[in-house]
């Protein structure tokens, strides 16, 4: 989640483009935003790497290939199943394998480094410093240029090969060990070589001689004017996977690009990937892509279509032929909140409860109390905004109307002394990267650009609660504009712009997004918490349902389905594509381009460890009931996991809690077990600085009551919920966030009514 070196170096929102501006400040709507920080305060990092055109447009920061932007020296691009690395000799070009790496608490992470590299590099010239020169959706350009000679580069995510295309003059092949030629009367262009284990392949034009200068360099002699050629790994040495690259390795890519579509009458989210491609020679075959698991498991549009495949990081990634193809996903709902508890024992302890917190309203929200205080950065104020919203929709659920408006009157009044800027604490807006950060910094939210998505989740769900109960405070005269600019930051859906790149965190072809801004790992980028972006894109779709606007709520929806998905895959391995059986533990918190593993950025505590991928639980989090079991047996994980980090005795100075985030396992496990839960939650014991008392004790009571979450029955509405008993029971929820009464209809035929800004609920079989 929190990344902890140091490094020196819309108009679907209703935005209009950032220009130059004199003055320090820009009003934005009732708020602030500065335009330079204030005195003391570092701006964000400068991104140099960029050539003339891109450094015309925002800075792309926290996607797989941003170390390029940044870094004078880029670590290796992560592009799966490939690895590359702009270098001063060349490009070095790899395949990853598998390493088991033991840990000093009896555990394994996975790697597949980057390593054993071949080093591709032109004869008539070196190579100049790698810039970034174009990025579509997932595929990127890069100039490693000199004067006027050129070297350009084109990698992709999913792709086996890169595509290089040279100035002038000869290439020069290096490999890591003594390699040998095989197919070598396939087809003249082919340089095919075993090495060490592994097999790759250089195509040249027609008319290139491909000559052995020692056991372990070659140089091709490309013919005047035809200075490009295309490098691959191969799935296996197999003649018949030589020829299937070769057919495509002429058909260049030059543009991916990924849209999305969603039928609010099915609830499906449909995304097709398409790319676009430059025969350089020969017939046109068209382009051979890599679909990772989340792309092809149980997807009937390829399943028939698929070709070898290569073992990655991120599982089997299976070669398709094919300029584009579509995955659809189901959609089964948000909601701001849930039903309160009406009778028995229950609704007397929420109510103790609630009394109890109520009276320690004013600690909900941390507020500043010196310069140090490090409570106060724009990520722990959001929690904070958060927990009071959560707890405030629990007390209006309940009736207490009073205790309600106590605490929404207490985040409008943080949430606008933020926006107006009036403080220390304030929003700056830098247009040399085109972003929007928040003083002051902390975890390198500024100085190398992380987890923004994290952090503005919790300011974007606690305006959209403001906004469902007081439509004025959310206009963009008001406070919207604000909101709206933090949603630009996170997820601007427009490309090629200059104040906002297109979807900062998120990788649309790995389906998740990217905590670390700059690029700093030997093993590429990747992401902790990725239960606080999933809280990030769900605050979208509250926030576009709260204003109206549905071009936004189509793009939450699509990044919160997808996000799910990769996260059902590569986090928690739920379909059983990705772990391998070295792996010993149930999930993972850290995912990178070429490493996963068990431990945080803070701490290796197994509490904290798992935890991280499942706080904030709020109504959002349904998702991770997806499959009960797996949530019983990651639950079941958690104690012999502790005693294992005991027994080892390596602990922090300031060891936490033993019962540390007990709230937000008992919130988990209530999704597979409600009685389960409420038997081993501890209402005196720890609380996560996210949630309260009486939210933990409604959200198991709620489950008790309704049942788990019932993912067979979908809506024709945005915001919704269906919940099943034991006994086949299903409770039905909808939110209509708009002005006039809603008529929903759930998709085993079951209707309800829902009246203006009002929560319905429905019982029935």
């Amino acid at each position: 989640m929190k990344f902890n070196r140091v490094w020196g170096l819309a108009l679907a929102l209703g935005i209009g483009a950032i220009t130059g501006v004199g003055a320090q400040t820009e009003k934005v709507g009732a708020g602030t935003m500065y335009l330079a920080p204030k005195s003391g305060d570092k701006p964000p990092p400068v991104a140099p790497l960029r050539t003339e055109a891109m450094l015309k447009l925002a800075a792309p920061t926290n996607q797989w290939y941003s170390t390029l932007i940044f870094n004078p020296k880029p670590e290796a691009l992560f592009a799966h199943p490939l690895t590359v690395k702009p270098t001063p000799a060349g490009l070095e070009l790899a395949l990853p394998v598998k390493q088991v790496v033991p840990t000093d608490f009896r555990e394994t992470e996975i790697h597949y480094p980057h390593s054993d590299p071949l080093l591709i590099s032109p004869l008539a010239f070196e190579p100049g410093p790698a810039k970034l020169a174009r990025a579509s959706d997932w595929a990127v350009e890069i100039a490693m240029d000199r004067g006027a000679d050129q070297m350009q580069v084109i990698t992709a995510h999913g792709s086996p090969y890169v595509y290089i295309t040279l100035s002038r003059g000869d290439v020069r092949i290096k490999l890591p060990s003594s390699g040998e030629r095989f197919a070598n009367d396939a087809d003249a262009r082919v340089l095919a070589l075993r090495i060490g284990g592994k097999s790759y392949a250089v195509f040249g034009p027609t008319g290139v001689r491909w000559e052995q200068v020692s056991p372990q360099e070659w140089v091709g002699r490309l013919p005047a004017s035809k200075g490009y050629l295309s490098a691959a790994a191969l799935p296996d040495d197999s003649l018949a996977s030589l020829q299937l690259l070769t057919r495509h390795a002429y058909a260049f890519l030059q543009d991916t690009r990924v849209d999305w579509r969603f039928d609010p009458a099915t609830s499906k989210v449909e995304t097709t990937f398409t790319s676009k491609t430059r025969v350089m020679e020969g017939a046109d075959n068209g382009p051979l892509l890599g679909l990772y698991p989340h792309q092809w498991f149980k997807n009937a549009s390829v399943a028939d279509k698929l070709g070898p495949a290569y073992d990655s990081i991120r599982g089997k990634i299976r070669l398709l032929a094919a300029s584009q193809f579509k995955i659809e996903r189901t959609y089964n709902g948000v909601l701001p909140h849930w039903p309160g508890i009406k009778e028995g024992a229950g609704a007397t302890e929420v109510k103790d409860l609630l009394k109890i917190d109520l009276r320690k309203r004013r600690e909900l929200i941390p507020v500043r109390e010196n310069k140090d205080d490090w409570r106060v950065s724009a990520y722990w104020q959001g929690k904070g905004l958060t927990r009071a919203t959560q707890l405030a929709a629990v007390a209006e659920q309940q009736g207490d109307i009073n205790a309600r408006d106590q605490l929404l009157a207490l985040v409008r009044e943080r949430m606008e002394w933020w926006f107006g800027g009036t403080g220390r604490s304030y929003f700056h807006y830098d247009k040399g990267l085109g972003t929007v950060v928040a003083y002051p910094d902390e975890f390198f939210a500024i100085a190398e650009m992380n987890d923004h998505h994290f952090w503005y989740g919790y300011w974007i769900r606690a305006a959209a609660e403001l906004t469902l109960r007081d439509p004025a405070w959310g206009a963009k005269e008001q406070w919207g504009g604000m909101v709206d600019r933090l949603i630009a930051d996170i997820a601007m859906p427009q490309r090629g712009r200059a104040d906002f790149p297109f979807l900062r965190p998120f990788d649309a072809y790995s389906g998740f997004s990217m905590a670390s801004g700059v690029g700093l790992y030997d093993f590429g980028n990747g992401q902790e918490s990725t239960s606080e972006a999933i809280n990030a894109w769900a605050s979208i779709i509250l926030w576009a349902e709260a204003t109206g606007n549905r071009e936004l709520r189509d793009l939450g929806i699509y990044l919160y389905t997808t996000e799910i998905d990769a996260v059902s895959h590569y986090w928690f391995d739920i379909h059983g594509q990705v772990f391998p059986p070295e792996y010993k533990n149930v999930e993972v918190s850290w995912v990178f381009g070429g490493r996963y593993a068990h431990k945080t950025w803070w701490t290796d505590e197994p509490r904290q460890t798992k935890g991280i991928n499942l706080l904030p639980i709020t109504s959002f989090s349904t998702y991770l009931g997806l499959d009960p079991a797996y949530v019983r047996r990651n639950v079941a994980a958690l104690k012999p996991e502790v005693d294992n980090y005991n027994a080892i005795g390596k602990f922090p100075p300031n060891r936490p809690p033993k019962d540390i985030w007990q709230d937000i396992f008992a919130k988990y496990l209530a999704l597979a077990d409600p009685a389960a839960a409420l038997a081993q939650w501890d209402r005196f014991g720890s609380v996560e600085l996210g949630d309260t008392r009486t939210h933990t004790l409604h959200w198991m009571l709620s489950l008790q009551d309704m049942g788990t979450p019932d993912f067979t029955v979908t809506a024709d509405t945005t915001l919704y919920s269906v919940f099943k008993r034991p006994d086949g029971q299903r409770t039905y929820l909808a939110y209509n966030a708009g002005k006039k009464p809603i008529s929903v209809r759930f998709s085993n035929g079951t209707t309800l009514t829902a009246e203006p800004a009002a929560l319905a609920r429905l019982t029935a079989k």
